[in-house]
């Protein structure tokens, strides 16, 4: 396969098996129309998708696989499966899931390298709750984590540091080797300082989970951005976050310590109407992609996806193919532990895409797929 590297301009003719075997780097044509060429998309918050939820008593093993097909046909070829506010039973019974269809394969535990629950230990306020079951939320508890961990994979946690156990708390699950990201929260800022000194180092989609009217400062935001402890997740789907309010926390951030994510529900990809969803009730998608709690403003989670969110931020922001890519690529995989980059021997997921980042052509564990 070949491509344009987004970064130099250089035409790159790169040879795969499973792996990147070989690249070659040379000057790129003159008068070619060609593609550009990336690591595939990594998404860690992805809740459902094509009508499969992550959550509630239906989801399997087979299900999580096939959600994980899915993305792979629009270039996400690592994601990780998302678990909203629910009992400790249900929440195990996902993660049971999430593990049976991890052990199918290497190449499926590398497309899944873990999952990401978010709640049940939230805000209980209106507001930062969000739509999560107000029934269910509950406080910090590393204990219950330590269970969570005996039915399955839990890799990130999301939960909000307003209480005065929160840092102790906080550090026993670190200890776990769960990284803990700050989310839901009404937590003021002398409480999120103590969350990262205790070890949190994420921030859940910025900007959304929050109060909708906010003192001018000091408030959650604010500590957050200025907090370079904090890598931030941003959802680029145009409802969640306006172009100029992504543009401005993107600056702050810095392309190092941001990421998207999709937020992505099982409607994604569905058509606008009325839905009846296990964990929110009854939802309305719009015309315009725009998922809301009916009778409310809140939002219901995203219907669109981390490949729209990248073509999102091309044509709303200032920011560079190379540098769009890097929220897509570069930042998720290091939170993964992994280098996301054009590299021989790294797994050979690579998408092919044009300069407005509609992805050409996909490649999975080095084989070919017609993209979506």
């Amino acid at each position: 396969m070949s491509g344009i590297d987004p970064a130099t301009g250089d035409l790159l003719e790169i040879s795969v098996s499973t792996v990147i075997t070989r690249i070659e780097r040379r000057p790129a044509p003159a008068g070619e129309d060609l593609p550009f060429v990336a690591p595939g998309f990594l998404d860690l918050q992805v809740n459902g998708f094509a009508g499969i939820d992550v959550n509630g008593p239906e989801v399997t093993a087979d299900r999580i696989v096939e959600i994980s097909e899915a993305l792979a046909l629009i270039g996400v070829t690592t994601w990780v499966p998302t678990i909203v506010t629910a009992s400790e039973d249900a929440i195990c019974h996902s993660l049971r899931a999430i593990g049976q269809a991890r052990s199918r394969s290497p190449e499926l535990a590398h497309a899944i390298p873990f999952a990401h629950v978010e709640g049940p230990f939230l805000s209980d306020q209106e507001g930062p709750r969000g739509v999560h079951d107000a029934t269910q939320i509950r406080p910090i508890d590393a204990d219950e984590v330590l269970r969570w961990q005996e039915a399955g994979p839990v890799g990130i946690l999301t939960l909000s540091p307003h209480t005065d156990d929160a840092p102790p708390q906080i550090a026993q699950i670190a200890a776990l080797g769960i990284q803990v990201a700050i989310g839901h929260t009404h937590a003021s800022g002398a409480q999120i300082i103590a969350a990262v000194d205790a070890g949190a180092t994420l921030s859940t989609h910025l900007g959304n989970g929050i109060f909708p009217q906010l003192a001018r400062h000091p408030n959650p935001l604010w500590t957050q951005l200025g907090e370079d402890r904090l890598t931030c997740g941003f959802i680029a789907d145009g409802h969640h976050l306006p172009a100029e309010t992504l543009e401005v926390m993107l600056r702050a951030k810095g392309i190092d310590r941001a990421f998207l994510v999709s937020d992505a529900t099982e409607l994604a990809r569905k058509q606008p109407g009325l839905y009846e969803t296990a964990v929110g009730g009854t939802v309305e998608l719009t015309d315009t992609g725009r998922l809301s709690y009916v009778g409310t403003e809140l939002l219901a989670g995203a219907a669109s996806d981390v490949a729209a969110g990248l073509r999102f931020v091309l044509r709303s922001t200032r920011l560079s193919l190379a540098d769009a890519l890097a929220l897509v690529t570069r930042t998720p995989g290091r939170i993964l532990g992994r280098k996301t980059t054009l590299r021989v021997g790294a797994p050979a997921d690579l998408v092919t895409l044009q300069a407005d980042g509609a992805v050409v052509s996909v490649w999975r564990h080095g084989q070919q797929i017609d993209p979506a």
